[in-house]
């Protein structure tokens, strides 16, 4: 395809050099992704890249995402985070991104705002946990709100990503199509600047 060869002619653009003890080399980007409060729409879109996911493999290697099995996110050039912020784990894996990406990019609505986890904002946190695991109809009389160690602390309220970090670019959408990733994505590596038409924009 016509978009594939040309952006397979660019890709001495996208690479880094890296200084090594035998001179320069060339190292393509890494990018790393992740979902945080949110239903998983943004990184579904970017699977529906499909044939296009080949010629992104070509020119980028991915570090810590669901197309990996890698645990923690390691030094990156771009972070790719989609959902909010609505318990303790969301935050520490968001300061992770950070503190390795040089640069943060919240994607879809649920990172640039909150989204729609953060319609439980307006209700109390402790008395939502009370109505669903103790006093809903259905329960049994001895239910009580999970307290495992391992269970992640909610937060009061569900925050956007940039409450908390500092964001590079947003690429808004719910969630943004697969043309609006690639077209933003695709700018980002060719010059640092990331383009994307308003009419990528969309909210299903």
């Amino acid at each position: 395809m016509l978009w594939a060869s040309s952006l397979r002619m660019q890709t001495n653009r996208l690479m880094i050099v890296a200084m090594t003890d035998q001179g320069a080399q060339a190292k393509k980007p890494r990018i790393a992704t992740v979902s945080l409060a949110g239903c998983f729409g943004c990184h579904m879109s970017l699977m529906d890249l499909d044939e296009r996911l080949f010629t992104l493999f070509d020119i980028v290697e991915f570090d810590r995402s669901p197309l990996t099995d890698i645990k923690h996110c390691g030094p990156c050039d771009v972070g790719l985070i989609e959902g909010g912020l609505c318990n303790a784990e969301n935050v520490h894996v968001l300061r992770e991104f950070r503190a390795n990406c040089n640069v943060l990019v919240a994607v879809g609505a649920c990172a640039i705002n909150g989204g729609l986890p953060a319609q439980r904002n307006s209700l109390d946190i402790g008395r939502v946990l009370t109505d669903v695991y103790r006093v809903r109809a259905g329960l049994a009389n001895n239910s009580e709100v999970p307290n495992d160690p391992e269970l992640p602390l909610p937060l009061a309220k569900v925050h956007a990503i940039h409450d908390v970090v500092h964001v590079d670019h947003c690429l808004p959408g719910c969630p943004p199509g697969a043309d609006a990733i690639w077209a933003f994505l695709t700018s980002l590596l060719n010059d640092g600047r990331p383009l994307l038409d308003k009419q990528l924009i969309r909210y299903d």
